[in-house]
C-alpha cells in the first residue's frame, strides 16, 4: 500500500491551506538546516539528527513546552523518510482510529514491505485504553511512533510505551532563536510576509521576543496579526510599533498548567524559597502560580502545610498566620485575597524554621507500624466501673493537677516502647524555651531520685540525622529518622 499520488483537489487543497494557514504554519521548518533551537537533540553527529538522516527512525517520545518545534521535527521526518507518514491528533482520534491505522500499517508491511511511523501529537491526551492499543504493534515493529506531549511522559505515557520508545527532551527557545524567526519570516516573500513591506521597530522587536516567552508559534502569529492590521504608512512600508505588537499579544505566553508538570514545578520552588527563608523567591513563584491560574485554595493549603512542616513551634504564630490567609482568600476571593497569601509566605520566610515536630511524628508513626501494639499502660486507662478498678485500671495514675509541680513524671508509652524520644525541639526560636522547659523537667526528676521504673536522660542535646527532602506527587516531603532515640536509663 505505497503512498497515494496527489490529485489535483490535494494539490488545490494544499495550496489553499498554504496561503490561509498562520504565519506560524507557513514557515514551519522543512528540513534539519532550516530547524532552529533543541541543538542537544539535532545538532550536527546527535543520534536523532543521525537516524532522521538515514532514514533510520526509532519510536521517540518528543516532550517540551508549546512552540519548541515538536510537531516541526515530526514533519520532518515526514518529508525525509521513505516510510509512509500518518499523523494522528489524540484530541480527535480514537481507539477504533488506531486499529484502522495499524490494521493498514500491517497491509502495508506485508504487501510492499513498506514502514509506517505513525506521529500521535498531544499523546498524553490518550487514556490508558487508547495507547495500549497501539503498544502491541510499536513492540513488533508495525508502526514507529512519534508521540508529541507537553507533559511529562513519565507520568502521562503508559510505563510500557514509555519503555518502547526514546524520550527527547525540547527546550524553550531563546529570546535570539524565536528572533532569528522572525526575521526569517519578516523577509521571506513566499512563505512569510515579505510581500508586506514590514518593518519592526527595535523596541517593538524586543518586546515581541521577551513577551513571546520562547514560544514561537505566539510570536510568529502575533506578528502576522499586527501586519495585516497595520495599514503602509511610509511609501508602501508598514511600520510596526511597540502599540502594534502589544496590541497583537494583549497578554505574555504563559508558561503554566495548573494541572500538568509546571504545576508540581511551581510549587516545589514555592515550598523550598520559605524552607530558605528567601522571601524573594517565595513571592515570585506565587505570583506565577496565581498569574497561570492557579487556584489560590490550593496555595493556600500547601501554605498551611509549610507552616507546621517548616517552621512548628519554632515560631508558634506560623500556624495561624496561614490559616487567617486561607480564610482571606475564601473571604475575600481574588485579587484581593492574593496579598493576604503574599503576607503569610513572607511572614514564613522571615520566622525560625524547625522540622522537630514532622520529624517526632513521621517517628512515632513508624513505631506504631513497625513495632507490637502493645495495651494502653493500665495506669492510663479510665475505671467507670468496679470491675475495671479491680482489674488495675488506673491504679498508679497520679494526677498531675495535684501535684505541686503541676505536671506528672509517669511514664506514657507502653512497655515495650519506654523510652522513645520522638520530639528534640532545637534550640531555634521558641522551641528553644520548649528545650529548656524539657531540660527542666529532666532536671526536677532526677533531684527527686527517679528510680529504675523512670525514663529519663532527656536533658542532653541530641542532633537529628540529616533530612533529605524530596517532592512525592507534588507533595513537599521529608525522610523521618529511621530509628526514634530511645532513653538512656539512669
Amino acid at each position: 500500500m505505497p503512498k497515494r499520488t496527489p490529485d489535483l483537489f490535494d494539490m488545490q487543497r494544499e495550496s489553499a491551506l498554504q496561503q490561509q494557514a498562520p504565519l506560524a504554519a507557513r514557515m514551519r521548518p522543512r528540513t534539519l538546516d532550516e530547524f532552529v533551537g533543541q541543538q542537544q537533540i539535532v545538532g550536527e553527529g546527535r543520534l536523532l539528527r543521525r537516524a532522521i538522516e538515514n532514514d533510520q527512525l526509532f519510536s521517540i517520545i518528543l516532550w517540551g513546552p508549546p512552540g519548541s518545534g515538536k510537531t516541526t521535527l515530526a514533519r520532518i521526518v515526514a518529508n525525509s523518510t521513505n516510510a509512509h507518514f500518518e499523523p494522528v491528533s489524540a484530541v480527535s482520534a480514537g481507539v477504533a482510529d488506531l486499529r484502522r491505522v495499524t490494521k493498514e500499517a500491517q497491509d502495508r508491511l506485508g504487501m510492499f514491505g513498506q514502514r509506517t511511523v505513525l506521529f500521535i501529537d498531544e499523546i498524553h491526551r490518550f487514556n490508558k485504553g487508547q495507547q495500549d492499543a497501539v503498544l502491541p504493534f510499536v513492540e513488533d515493529g508495525t508502526v514507529i511512533l512519534i508521540g508529541a506531549t507537553t507533559e511529562n511522559p513519565s507520568f502521562e505515557v503508559n510505563s510500557a510505551l514509555l519503555s518502547r520508545a526514546r524520550v527527547f527532551t525540547l527546550e524553550a527557545l531563546g529570546d535570539e532563536q524565536i528572533g532569528q524567526l522572525v526575521d526569517r519570516a519578516l523577509a521571506d516573500k513566499e512563505r512569510g510576509l515579505g510581500d508586506l513591506n514590514v518593518v519592526l521597530a527595535a523596541d517593538a522587536r524586543g518586546y515581541l521576543l521577551n513577551m513571546a516567552n520562547g514560544d514561537a508559534r505566539t510570536a510568529l502569529n502575533a506578528l502576522e496579526a499586527a501586519a495585516r492590521a497595520k495599514a503602509p504608512s511610509l511609501g508602501d512600508k508598514r511600520l510596526l510599533t511597540l502599540d502594534d505588537i502589544r496590541d497583537a499579544l494583549q497578554s505574555r505566553a504563559t508558561r503554566y498548567d495548573k494541572n500538568g508538570e509546571l504545576h508540581y514545578d511551581a510549587i516545589s520552588a514555592l515550598h523550598k524559597s520559605v524552607r530558605d527563608s528567601d522571601p524573594d523567591g517565595a513571592l515570585y513563584w506565587l505570583a506565577r502560580m496565581l498569574d497561570g491560574g492557579e487556584d489560590p485554595l490550593y496555595i493556600a493549603r500547601r501554605v498551611v502545610r509549610m507552616a507546621v512542616e517548616d517552621v512548628g513551634l519554632a515560631d508558634p504564630q506560623a500556624l495561624p498566620q496561614t490559616m487567617a490567609a486561607q480564610q482571606a482568600v475564601h473571604f475575600m476571593g481574588q485579587p484581593e485575597g492574593e496579598l493576604a497569601l503574599a503576607q503569610a509566605v513572607v511572614y514564613l520566610c522571615q520566622a525560625p524554621k524547625s522540622n522537630a515536630v514532622y520529624r517526632g511524628y513521621g517517628a512515632a508513626q513508624k513505631d506504631v507500624e513497625g513495632t507490637r501494639n502493645d495495651p494502653v499502660p493500665l495506669h492510663l486507662r479510665n475505671a467507670p466501673t468496679k470491675l475495671m478498678k479491680g482489674m488495675g485500671y488506673s491504679k498508679g495514675y497520679e494526677y498531675a493537677h495535684d501535684l505541686e509541680a503541676g505536671r506528672s513524671d509517669q511514664s506514657h508509652l507502653p512497655p515495650n516502647l519506654e523510652g522513645r524520644i520522638y520530639y528534640e525541639p532545637t534550640n531555634r526560636g521558641f522551641e528553644g524555651q520548649i528545650r529548656e522547659r524539657l531540660a527542666w523537667r529532666e532536671e526536677r526528676r532526677q533531684q527527686q531520685g527517679t528510680d529504675d521504673k523512670r525514663p529519663g536522660s532527656r536533658h542532653k542535646p541530641v542532633q537529628p540525622p540529616p533530612v533529605d527532602p524530596q517532592a512525592l506527587s507534588g507533595e513537599e516531603s521529608q525522610e523521618v529518622p529511621e530509628e526514634p532515640m530511645r532513653r538512656k536509663r539512669e
